[in-house]
């Protein structure tokens, strides 16, 4: 006998819930969980990092890449702007910038404001200024294409009622586009940071200070000192409670502007006058 189509993708969900059963039970039965208790969940190892030490890094590690998104958003934002310009020689330089970092990696970029730079010009940076210089020509590439992307899906209306009430290109820019634009980018704004607070662990290559270490130099530190996993997982747990979070607010911002389209000069508070 046929089975219905809603009996056959019953069927089909049984067996592949059974499949994931069957896995499931077969790998707890193939884990030696002592094992994996020594190497991942070693309380003596977890207790030295607590409280002060992993409490610095999570500190630092924020203080990073917060400084890598402000200096990223405001290089990013004049960055887009040269893209739109009708000045060809301002395109340009965007365009080689931006093609430029988004093609290097973040690693080379701090070794190279870390050591190259200092070595060349005979410039010293203190830890948070290369941070926020590495992280922040990195990120200002991407987030300018970002903006760029905004602005561009601003309705041009606005900038028509703006310029027939007598408002300059520039102030109708400034006051009228761009705060709609950045809320139609907070979303992938926000999907920036959470990048940049992982591309934050490169500053271990820096051979930073103690009290300036972030959470994976503490993971790295602590695991000379215990040969497990165990500083590795905390120092992940870490990063898990500034990312999570993000990207929550992430999704929630998305839902909360995905669906919203500004049609109309009146939406801003413009009148166009007759």
């Amino acid at each position: 006998m046929a089975l219905s189509k809603r009996r056959r993708a019953q069927v089909v969900r049984g067996v592949q819930y059974g499949v994931l059963v069957v896995a499931a039970v077969a790998l707890a039965l193939a884990v030696d969980w002592q094992q994996v208790r020594h190497a991942f969940l070693d309380a003596d190892a977890a207790g030295r990092l607590f409280p002060g030490i992993i409490l610095t890094g999570l500190k630092n590690t924020l203080v990073y890449a917060a400084l890598g998104f402000a200096v990223g958003l405001g290089l990013g934002l004049v960055l887009a702007l040269m893209r739109m310009s009708s000045v060809g020689p301002y395109r340009w330089l965007a365009t080689a910038y931006i093609e430029f970092f988004r093609g290097v990696p973040a690693l080379l970029v701090f070794i190279a404001f870390g050591f190259g730079v200092p070595l060349a010009f005979q410039i010293r940076f203190d830890t948070y200024s290369t941070v926020a210089l590495s992280l922040g020509l990195v990120g200002a590439a991407y987030m300018a294409e970002t903006i760029r992307a905004g602005i561009q899906a601003v309705p041009k209306g606005q900038v028509e009622a703006a310029r027939s009430l007598g408002m300059p290109a520039g102030m109708a820019m400034f006051t009228i586009v761009i705060p709609q634009a950045f809320r139609i980018i907070l979303p992938p704004l926000t999907n920036e940071l959470i990048l940049l607070t992982k591309d934050s662990s490169l500053v271990y290559l820096l051979g930073v200070a103690r009290d300036e270490y972030e959470l994976t130099k503490i993971g790295r530190e602590a695991l000379n000192v215990s040969p497990n996993l165990t500083p590795i997982l905390v120092a992940g747990l870490c990063y898990l409670i500034i990312t999570i979070p993000l990207s929550q607010l992430s999704r929630y911002l998305e839902r909360r502007t995905g669906g919203r389209r500004i049609s109309s000069p009146e939406s801003t508070g413009l009148e166009v006058k007759a």
